[in-house]
């Protein structure tokens, strides 16, 4: 289905089927036959909840700076770790393979997403190579990696394992936030152990030296964010998540921003603007 306005299309696309069940992308692009670079952008739901369907403003944002925006839809929850990755893999080299039908570059592909989706974006832009990831074939779409040229996360969760503890430290403290009730058993549906937590972790893989890709990179975070930017003091640490990734990237060699917003404001046009930014001075 093919949707049109005065400054953007909206595509919709079955990129692959797990059997009967057909996994689908919305494909937000600049009007016109211009060839566009694209981004993936992942929904987040602590990898149980939500749609692609959230995606849809700040996709409109990106194709008015002439990013085309793919909401992709995607195995979670009880399809548990690593199916999503699998998923998000193969779309990007569906997305390659199938570059000239949509109207994108192949070498132009980057990738977004927000809360749990920005932790399976960078994941993602970490380890296109990762056999796991890739297990699923693409026909005739052997050449084609999963390679990403840069990731932008709002409010990433990149670090399941400490977000897990910490809810969980929370919820038994004499007055839990409301926020952090359901985190634990939403780590355990899809996660289902703490070594997945830990093995499936942006962070943890660089402090354990993992040899890793590190695209250019962007962390949006609101302020104050006590879901997204606290200190994980279990391990010691005395920096915020947002700053012990980015010495973490920077000291693998990889180059990452951290802008901070009023977290008023985080869903807004200015902040997704600031995503569109951070995609147009690394693939425009």
């Amino acid at each position: 289905m093919t949707t049109d306005t005065l400054n953007f299309t909206n595509q919709d696309f079955t990129y692959i089927n797990h059997g009967e069940r057909a996994m689908n992308l919305r494909l937000v692009r600049p009007a016109g036959d211009a060839t566009v670079p694209a981004i993936i952008d992942l929904h987040g739901g602590a990898w149980n909840n939500s749609g692609p369907e959230s995606c849809q403003e700040r996709g409109e944002v990106l194709a008015a700076s002439g990013i085309a925006a793919a909401a992709l839809q995607f195995r979670h929850g009880p399809d548990r770790y690593p199916s999503t990755l699998e998923d998000i893999n193969y779309a990007v080299r569906w997305m390659k393979a199938n570059a000239s039908e949509l109207g994108i570059d192949a070498a132009r592909i980057g990738i977004a997403g927000q809360s749990s989706g920005g932790h399976l974006a960078m994941l993602a832009a970490m380890r296109p190579s990762d056999a796991r990831y890739g297990a699923l074939e693409l026909e005739g779409g052997t050449s084609i990696d999963a390679s990403i040229a840069c990731v932008g996360m709002m409010w990433p969760v990149i670090n399941p394992l400490s977000r897990y503890r910490y809810a969980k430290g929370l919820n038994a403290s004499a007055e839990p936030p409301k926020w952090s009730a359901h985190i634990p058993g939403a780590h355990d549906t899809y996660w289902v152990t703490e070594d997945a937590m830990r093995e499936g972790n942006p962070m943890l893989a660089l402090e354990r030296g993992e040899a890793v890709e590190t695209p250019p990179a962007l962390w949006i975070q609101g302020r104050p964010d006590a879901v997204h930017n606290y200190v994980d003091e279990d391990s010691g640490q005395t920096l915020t998540e947002p700053e012990r990734f980015a010495a973490n990237y920077r000291k693998a060699g990889g180059d990452i921003d951290v802008l901070y917003i009023d977290q008023e404001t985080r869903s807004s046009t200015p902040v997704f603007q600031a995503l569109a930014d951070f995609f147009v001075k690394n693939m425009g």
